[in-house]
């Protein structure tokens, strides 16, 4: 049988995320035709990319960032190549009205991917409610009352973990609250997860639901753990680590270099058993996309998975709001699927995981005692007991700013959890300086959404009874989301990444050589590559800028973005050369080093900077992002930044 990935270009929809055979037969019929010319779909594709790499600064280079073209002229150039980028103007209206703090703080959050539940706008009208009430429900005067917290600070719900099994949590249910139930609901909804298919369990975050599914694998008789990651994850570590103790052979697939391209032959071997018996051969982990460098991956693999006798568990937590829509998840089927919700995208990055078993799996799962499992908190739980003792409160670390990063990916959803009595302080530590924890003030209330309410009548909105009598939950977010639709998005993110890739190739050093400022891990220029970019950036000798200070410099532009380490890179032997200057270990020692034992081989790959765009991103924060990167062309930029960040008396950067 032929590769499945011979053209890869023909296997996915106009939106870049969902194969053509979806829609036929047989999910392995394109094989009979991928010698033919390319279809209508898989050309317009190609003509996109073409289109854009040849219309924005046409043979233009960019030496000096004081050459750069100003905003506005930029954005009058994005819309002549993009012209339809202007019928996604929804999404700026709703960003104006209902995230207005990004505007005000001019922040630009790209440091982490996922999908909120709150808007911006419904979180401080329900917080001004809540402080309402509490003022007229308290009979102590105003005048005798304690220092009470800052109640726009606590979230609208809080997480408890509990200790539990999760086989017989499936198995017999457990106490479940109106309030979770109702957020199951909606989430559930939201995925197009089916509740008569399908099992939900809250967990802390999502390393915690990838160590639930390897602690109850049964991976004494299905032996294997097979993942396909490019990236180093936190919680893929987490679940070979796991496994590997509970007597599972690791697998991994690799990425060829330059292009970081799946190497589909030899994941096609680990995959496919050579015995005409089949048996469960091990559990396969399938990331629908890189959630560091953009690179979609072909749904075939899940039906070539699960044909050879391996159980699938699909990550779904880099998926792009309403990208469900287009998996065909009643084609597949996978038995378990993992995603991440945060709060409140910009602000509070914070939230749970959530790990989905199909019904018909339970059986295989073997009891284990392990914790990660939680139960969500109302607010209204929490005010009660700051309410009842106003003078005990425990202090609490809160982060205003988007969530930092570690070489590692981002857990969105670790910095949960309130419990006991609270005391949110009027200063806190954010990232090592102090920090005035205070509410953006607005010169003028943006007007509210209509059927919003006054702030009294927003809470009662917030959490309500439906009309079927069931107690449910208004998460604003995934409502704008529903009405915005998968192409809008889709589209926006794609004119955006694709304008940021092409701009970013055109920086080079002002030497005779014309060495590029930036490389591109991943792919480049492409109509279905996803919204996050992974690139380092070199100076004038070629040398690497690390990841960390490039990082920590953007964070002083107001630009927030993350970085992570790059593995399992393969390299053909006319790149041996270049494969000694280009690895090393993620803490930058090692370089050159070509071990063969496998451990070292797994320890090795790149540190890379990444962005990654939500659906509330513009134009303006992938061009500011492009003139940040473009000052590194200035030679002595880093050198000037060190002495500016001395003379403010701040913590000097460590290279």
């Amino acid at each position: 049988m032929q590769s499945l990935l011979q053209n890869e270009d023909s296997q996915t929809c106009p939106q870049g995320c969902c194969p053509t055979s979806l829609f036929n037969s047989s999910p392995l019929s394109h094989i009979k035709t991928t010698s033919k010319p390319r279809n209508s779909s898989s050309e317009s594709r190609h003509s996109f990319a073409a289109t854009t790499a040849s219309s924005i600064f046409p043979n233009t280079k960019f030496t000096n960032h004081e050459s750069l073209p100003s905003l506005q002229e930029s954005f009058s150039e994005f819309s002549k190549v993009f012209p339809q980028y202007s019928e996604t103007e929804k999404v700026d209206r709703l960003r104006g009205n209902e995230y207005y703090h990004l505007s005000f703080s001019n922040q630009s959050c790209l440091d982490y991917i996922g999908i909120g539940l709150f808007s911006y706008y419904q979180r401080h009208q329900h917080h001004e409610a809540s402080k309402i009430q509490l003022a007229s429900s308290s009979s102590t005067p105003q005048t005798q009352t304690p220092q009470s917290p800052n109640f726009s600070d606590i979230p609208f719900f809080s997480i408890s973990y509990k200790t539990g099994n999760l086989k017989t949590l499936l198995l017999h249910g457990g106490q479940e609250s109106e309030f979770e139930s109702a957020m199951r609901r909606r989430i559930m909804g939201f995925l197009n997860i089916s509740e008569s298919d399908y099992f939900m369990v809250f967990t802390a975050n999502r390393t915690s639901a990838f160590k639930h599914v390897a602690d109850s694998y049964p991976f004494q008789s299905c032996k294997k753990l097979l993942t396909v990651y490019d990236y180093e994850s936190e919680a893929v570590e987490a679940m070979t680590s796991c496994s590997e103790k509970r007597g599972a052979r690791a697998m991994s697939a690799e990425f060829s270099w330059p292009r970081l391209r799946l190497q589909s032959t030899k994941l096609r071997k680990m995959i496919v058993s050579k015995k005409k018996k089949k048996k469960k051969r091990g559990l396969f982990v399938f990331p629908l996309h890189s959630r560091v460098t953009g690179a979609r991956y072909p749904y075939l693999w899940m039906s070539t998975a699960q044909e050879n006798g391996w159980h699938v568990l699909i990550d779904a937590c880099a998926l792009g709001p309403k990208d469900m829509d287009s998996f065909g998840l009643s084609l597949f089927r996978p038995d378990f699927l993992i995603c991440s919700f945060y709060k409140v995208f910009g602000e509070n990055p914070s939230g749970f995981g959530c790990l989905f078993v199909k019904k018909t799996a339970i059986s295989i799962l073997e009891s284990s005692s392990c914790a990660g499992i939680v139960n969500l908190v109302p607010e209204r739980q929490l005010l009660q007991q700051v309410s009842e003792d106003s003078s005990g409160y425990n202090d609490v670390k809160i982060d205003q700013k988007c969530s930092t990063s570690t070489f590692q990916e981002q857990e969105l959803s670790s910095l949960s959890s309130f419990s006991g009595r609270i005391q949110i302080p009027q200063s806190v530590k954010v990232e090592g300086q102090l920090s005035e924890l205070q509410m953006t003030v607005v010169p003028e209330e943006p007007k509210a959404p209509e059927g919003s309410g006054t702030a009294e009548s927003q809470q009662n909105k917030n959490v309500k009874d439906s009309e079927d009598g069931s107690f449910s939950i208004e998460c604003r977010c995934l409502d704008q989301v529903d009405s915005l639709g998968l192409t809008m998005v889709t589209n926006r993110t794609r004119y955006l990444i694709n304008w940021l890739v092409n701009s970013m190739l055109k920086l080079k050093h002002p030497n005779a050589e014309g060495v590029p400022l930036v490389k591109i891990y991943g792919p480049k220029i492409r109509f279905d590559r996803g919204p996050a970019l992974a690139f380092n950036v070199f100076d004038w000798k070629g040398e690497k800028v690390e990841p960390v200070l490039v990082q920590k410099l953007a964070d002083r532009s107001n630009i927030s973005l993350s970085y992570g380490f790059l593995h399992h890179i393969w390299f053909a032997d006319k790149y041996a050369e270049e494969k000694g200057r280009v690895l090393q270990t993620k803490e930058g020692r090692g370089q050159g080093v070509t071990n063969k034992k496998k451990k070292d081989r797994d320890n090795m790959g790149v540190t890379v900077v990444t962005a990654a765009l939500s659906f509330l991103a513009n134009f303006e924060d992938v061009y500011k992002v492009w003139a940040f990167v473009a000052r590194f062309l200035d030679a002595d930029f880093v050198e000037k930044e060190r002495w500016r960040y001395t003379a403010l008396n701040q913590k000097r950067i460590e290279v």
